[in-house]
């Protein structure tokens, strides 16, 4: 008997278990029977439908990608560029907006963080309180990368920011960006 079979007749035990039936003669189950619990009978029901979804997916458990995503380089035309300064995060939302994220990995903060750090445009320095923050260098201030105050609900704290030039650096070096991050598989 293959894995899959054994996997057919599981779920066929479970789904007889679930409506109250003896898998293996086919008698109902005594109405006092743990089995007619209906919170047994919807955990049964619920252990039917995973094992459904394996068997359809030919025995696999989960979804099954037999490759990984890569970063693409996006149509930076696309690209809704902010005359007022931006974080990486909101550069990383709007790169997102216009990739195919079915198809391409989607980028996050960390990748162009990383990039940036590794041409020497941001550093990483430890506070007053011993927390890792990233702070632009010269050279990334040179390209329009600055830090804000800026007030929360929590008090004043600083941000890095993005204008406009450091925004369109960021896109002109796209595909470096993208060959580090596919290279180095980070995520």
């Amino acid at each position: 008997m293959t894995e899959l079979e054994s996997m057919r007749r599981a779920k066929m035990y479970i789904d007889r278990m679930a409506n109250g039936v003896n898998p293996i003669d086919g008698a109902p189950v005594p109405d006092e029977d743990f089995l007619n619990d209906v919170r047994i009978s919807r955990c049964l029901f619920y252990v039917s439908d995973i094992l459904r979804q394996v068997i359809e997916n030919n025995g696999v458990i989960g979804s099954h990608q037999t490759t990984r995503k890569e970063y693409t380089i996006p149509d930076v035309r696309r690209f809704a560029f902010s005359e007022t300064p931006i974080t990486l995060s909101e550069v990383v939302r709007r790169l997102n907006d216009i990739i195919d994220l079915e198809t391409y990995h989607k980028f996050n903060y960390k990748v162009i963080a990383s990039w940036l750090i590794e041409i020497g445009a941001l550093e990483v320095r430890s506070t007053v309180e011993g927390k890792k923050v990233k702070r632009p260098t010269s050279q990334g201030s040179a390209l329009g990368i600055s830090v804000e105050l800026r007030t929360g609900a929590r008090g004043e704290y600083t941000v890095v920011v993005y204008n406009r030039e450091a925004q369109q650096f960021l896109l002109d070096n796209i595909e470096s960006i993208v060959g580090s991050a596919n290279t180095t598989g980070k995520k």
